[in-house]
């Protein structure tokens, strides 16, 4: 029989403990990147011993990979294709419109850009599984877009001649470059310019007699 003394018993939550890591880590390699991220200020940031982070990651890069599986990749489907998919009998254009509308642009994400690129830039080089594991993201999101795009045009509602892949990527291409430039110049003016100019382009992607303003 267990006497109790009256203190409540902390009782061990190993999936929470994970989390917890996992979130202090990924704010630590926003901030500062993956390799200046400091191993001591996440455990700091958690109250977690070293000893605990080892036992849920084994090493520095596999925290790494589960950044950008966990939370990055996350961030991008929940942006982007869950919208999209959310929208199917909707026209793709408004969705596309309001997705890039909806896109946090306040100082502070201007300030630290896009997790997907920061990373990309800075491990692509370095790291081939980092590599593969932002390309799929890449990949996913790109084929998100696409598949919308076809949706478009077999209602009629985007135009025939555009290859779906291709105006896909150049999206991303467009959305990520200005993430780019307003974080370079730290100034949220330079983004809201790149939503006008990216929606103008979304608008174009409609047939000509189906163009309207929105």
């Amino acid at each position: 029989m267990s006497v109790s003394n009256g203190s409540p018993r902390r009782t061990r939550d190993p999936e929470r403990t994970r989390e917890h890591l996992l979130q202090a880590a990924f704010r630590e390699v926003y901030r500062y990147g993956f390799q200046s991220a400091g191993i001591d200020t996440i455990l700091a940031a958690t109250n977690v011993t070293k000893g605990a982070l080892y036992y849920h990651f084994e090493s520095k890069d596999a925290l790494g990979y589960a950044i950008i599986e966990e939370i990055v990749a996350k961030l991008t489907r929940d942006r982007w294709m869950l919208p999209l998919q959310r929208s199917k009998d909707r026209d793709p254009i408004d969705s596309l419109i309001g997705i890039v509308r909806a896109i946090p642009h306040r100082p502070k994400d201007v300030k630290g850009g896009c997790p997907l690129v920061n990373l990309a830039q800075e491990m692509s080089q370095l790291d081939e599984q980092f590599r593969k594991r932002l390309e799929r993201i890449f990949h996913a999101w790109q084929e998100g877009i696409a598949m919308a795009l076809r949706r478009g045009q077999s209602q009629g509602t985007v135009r025939r001649d555009l290859v779906p892949v291709e105006t896909a990527s150049f999206l991303i291409a467009m959305v990520e470059g200005y993430e780019v430039l307003a974080k370079n110049a730290q100034d949220a003016k330079v983004w809201n310019v790149g939503i006008r100019n990216i929606v103008g382009w979304l608008r174009s992607l409609r047939p000509p007699d189906n163009y309207k303003r929105g």
